[in-house]
């Protein structure tokens, strides 16, 4: 008898599971509730259960680290625990701050604000301006992207009567001033781009009907989305409007208080930050500019005002080398703050600019090891002295957050995260595998010491949209698999932006499947340097790295043991066509452009099963509240691998996003379900 294995590459168009994208289709839904019902009848039994409230404890400790920004003289913080799982919206000060147990002042209940209207609350955003004490919440259903604004007051800690309300859509805002939005909102008739964001910058004013609102730019409808921010660093306050071509590209426009719109005369592929009078931008590409040529990745200077009036004296303020990349640049009091991955190694420089020149220093006081990550304490650049946050951790060492005040002084360690598990005996070491062209692929291992041969494996990775992956602590892993005696696998691949662009850029378009190549020469590498074998291997990936996943399934199956898939994009046919997927076009390629699906076909798993075939067992699970990755993505596999006789799972909670849950709770239970799952089916059975 003749399998179906539609759609193929042959008829790729030819899709009998179709029904399944219907998000809320009462078939697409009866399909949902048979899987869940069956993948929790077979993973979710005592041990489940035992190791889900274990990891929802740890989630929920008192003790953990609340994280917080700066707000005027207030620091404010989201918390969530198992009393508040929806969170507290909450505010202290920073001396107050600095104590073990410092007090709170409740601004607001999530849960209670979600029990009383009777909705699915989760706080997704809070916009404020300096000196002012209204905000604009973004609150979110399940945890979904698409918003709903309400107006709030932070000196009475309630919502404001007729004040500033808006329906769901995806979206933001800013305040221009106390009776002025700046809205970029999705909302409205003809207000979505095709990848369902914003397509105008509108000026809301207080008591206007929103379908009134005055549209003071609008970008084309394939374009990403555009959007428009406050600036009141400088002399006089202005707007910044970015119109985000795609992913990766972007025209810059300034507008002053007088409301005149000017493009900036610069490339499209940059990152850039402003701050009074001066601006940063680090390039995509190699820019000739005033008969000097600048390389990709370089980061330049110059004063703003001098630029809007012709000049382009740039002053070279970083400089990449091949591994050696620029990860992110911000501003505070007035000097540049730029993160750096050397050689994987986080350095941290800082330019200060002056009428004559940019003075430089090294952030001083942080390891040149591990994870740090810097950031500055205010959330508004206008009310920052220079304060910074650090966060410093490794694989086993939990973070501890550190204060570096007016960006000079020795960090001070204000909050310590507890340890969550057993690490004696455990090791981290990092290694390179050699990838199909010959490219090095580093990796981070943690585990026991030495070689068993056997060792249980839990790999990961990304490698898209220029994000580097960094070896964080990670309390999951730790409880429920290193501290039980796994090994776990962290990978650099293509894609990702630990080298920079020239790394993203090998592993995006038709390099998509050599970002897959090089994850798979990881598994062959632990092989060969005896670690284990490969039907010890689980393996994990999300969102893009669902791809890689699925990948792995159906073009390495003899490499792994068990494949675990998460909240993932997989049909590269009609990933346009569904939610957000258009906006990704840059990072993957058209399909309906036949010179684009021609790469696009070749890391399309959906189209690449096969019958016959030896797949290792995959669990596939997504969230029905997530509206930027389809969750058809993951039904439509699921049911084609199932179709076809192989071992596939389903598992599709309600609520979560593009996530793993809207609460610690279910956050948890995703993953030790996933756990669970894979150490069943690489035949480890741990004693946890």
């Amino acid at each position: 008898m003749s399998v179906d294995d539609r759609p193929t590459i042959s008829a790729p168009d030819d899709d009998p599971w179709l029904w399944l994208e219907e998000i809320e289709g009462t078939q697409a839904l009866d399909f949902v509730e048979r899987q869940n019902s069956l993948t929790l009848a077979a993973f979710g039994g005592a041990a489940f259960a035992r190791d889900r409230d274990l990891l929802a404890a740890i989630y929920d400790r008192p003790d953990n680290i609340p994280y917080v920004s700066r707000r005027g003289n207030d620091l404010h913080n989201l918390w969530k625990d198992a009393s508040n799982p929806r969170g507290l919206w909450r505010r202290t000060t920073l001396a107050e701050f600095r104590k073990a147990d410092p007090a709170w002042e409740t601004m607001l209940d999530i849960d209670r604000l979600a029990a009383s209207e009777g909705e699915d609350w989760l706080l997704g955003g809070i916009a404020t301006m300096p000196g002012s004490s209204r905000a604009i919440l973004s609150l979110s259903r399940g945890g979904s992207d698409a918003v709903t604004l309400r107006e709030f007051d932070l000196a009475t800690k309630s919502f404001v009567a007729d004040g500033f309300t808006l329906p769901e859509a995806k979206g933001s805002v800013d305040w221009l001033d106390a009776d002025t939005l700046l809205l970029s909102s999705a909302h409205g008739e003809g207000m979505a781009t095709s990848s369902g964001y914003a397509r105008t910058v509108r000026l809301w004013r207080r008591g206007q009907p929103v379908d009134q609102a005055q549209v003071i730019i609008e970008t084309a409808a394939d374009h990403m989305t555009i959007y428009g921010s406050a600036d009141d660093t400088g002399a006089a306050p202005r707007v910044w409007i970015v119109d985000q071509i795609d992913f990766f590209n972007h025209a810059i426009r300034l507008r002053d208080a007088a409301g005149t719109t000017t493009k900036l005369d610069l490339p499209t592929g940059i990152w850039m930050q402003a701050h009074g009078d001066w601006f940063a931008m680090k390039l995509r590409k190699d820019w000739t500019v005033a008969g000097r040529t600048h390389v990709t990745d370089t980061v330049l200077g110059i004063s703003l005002s001098a630029f809007l009036a012709g000049s382009r004296d740039f002053v070279v303020l970083f400089e990449p080398a091949p591994r050696r990349a620029l990860q992110g640049l911000f501003w505070a009091a007035g000097k540049l703050v730029m993160s750096i991955l050397d050689e994987l190694k986080p350095r941290f420089e800082i330019c200060t600019p002056s009428a004559t020149s940019w003075s430089r220093e090294t952030l001083r006081g942080l390891p040149g090891i591990g994870v740090v990550d810097v950031w500055p304490l205010d959330r508004h650049a206008s009310e920052s002295n220079g304060d910074l946050l650090a966060n410093v951790q490794d694989p086993l060492r939990p973070p501890s957050l550190l204060l570096i005040e007016r960006s000079i002084a020795s960090p001070i360690v204000l909050k310590q995260a507890p340890k969550t598990f057993t690490a004696d005996g455990l090791v981290v070491t990092q290694h390179e595998a050699i990838s199909v062209d010959g490219e090095r692929i580093p990796y981070v291992q943690t585990g026991p010491a030495g070689e068993t041969g056997d060792a249980p494996v839990y790999m990961s990775a990304y490698g898209g949209f220029g994000l580097a992956v960094k070896p964080y602590y990670n309390a999951s892993l730790g409880k429920l698999w290193l501290e039980r005696g796994g090994t776990t696998v962290q990978a650099n691949l293509r894609g990702g932006g630990e080298f920079g662009t020239r790394w993203h850029d090998a592993g995006r378009l038709a390099g998509k499947k050599l970002s897959h190549d090089d994850f798979a020469a990881v598994a062959a590498d632990l092989v060969r340097r005896g670690v284990t074998q490969p039907k010890r291997i689980a393996a994990q990936g999300g969102s893009n790295g669902g791809i890689l996943i699925t990948n792995m399934l159906v073009r390495y199956p003899e490499r792994f043991g068990a494949l675990f898939c998460t909240i993932p994009l997989i049909d590269m046919r009609r990933y346009t066509k569904l939610l957000a997927g258009a906006s990704w076009i840059a990072e993957y390629g058209d399909p309906d452009k036949p010179e684009e699906w021609e790469w696009l076909k070749t890391y399309s798993a959906y189209h690449n099963v096969k019958a016959g075939q030896a797949y290792p067992p995959i669990l596939i699970a997504t969230t029905r509240r997530d509206d930027r990755v389809h969750p058809g993505h993951a039904r439509k596999m699921a049911a084609k691998l199932q179709a076809m006789g192989f071992e596939a799972w389903f598992y599709e909670p309600a609520a979560g996003g593009h996530g793993y849950g809207k609460d610690n709770k279910e956050r948890a239970g995703f993953e030790v379900l996933g756990f669970r799952f894979l150490k069943e089916r690489i035949g480890w059975k741990d004693e946890g």
